[in-house]
């Protein structure tokens, strides 16, 4: 059985691959309980990481809800004020749920916590082409990362996130896997 990281990068490699012959982006999903904490703010933290590295044009990023509890809502104001004393622009938006096309659409699945995981197996039938990861991972963790809807505590979902994003991103880049390198 492979490790997580050695499936990530063999997900990546393989996609690394298909770009060599069709230039397209990576495209990111994040997901939460509700859409309306730590996977926008995720998503938020990657396009600006995305746009610093000038990888805009090779990595779509979007966020998604595994439950319908806040489907509609703006993003939570505790996760906006974060973001606002980080630096990170982010704009107003509705939370959306998680269905099985987007599952065929994104490259990656990457969920915040345990029960993000078993929803998305779920959904995914055991996730058959291997696109669902936990953020932290990617920072070789095996942890969640912290909900903020729950501890108040969006400085760490913000440090984890942060973490998690900018290991990911590496990850990326280091495969080769970006779109300029393949013209």
């Amino acid at each position: 059985m492979q490790s997580s990281g050695n499936f990530i990068m063999a997900t990546i490699q393989y996609k690394v691959c298909v770009f060599k012959e069709f230039p397209a982006m990576i495209k990111i999903m994040f997901v939460c309980h509700g859409n309306i904490c730590r996977s926008p703010m995720a998503e938020f933290v990657m396009k600006d990481l995305v746009r610093r590295a000038g990888q805009e044009e090779d990595i779509y990023v979007a966020s998604a809800a595994c439950r319908r509890d806040e489907i509609g809502n703006n993003t939570y104001l505790g996760t906006r004020e974060k973001l606002d004393e980080m630096g990170v622009p982010y704009q107003k938006r509705r939370a959306v749920q998680i269905t099985p096309a987007d599952y065929e659409d994104y490259d990656l699945i990457v969920g915040m916590d345990e029960e993000n995981r078993r929803d998305l197996l779920r959904m995914t039938h055991e996730d058959p082409k291997g696109k669902v990861h936990l953020l932290m991972e990617f920072a070789g963790e095996s942890r969640n990362v912290d909900d903020p809807w729950y501890s108040g505590d969006f400085d760490t979902a913000y440090m984890d996130i942060l973490k998690g994003c900018k290991a990911l991103l590496k990850k990326i880049t280091l495969s080769g896997a970006k779109r300029g390198e393949n013209k």
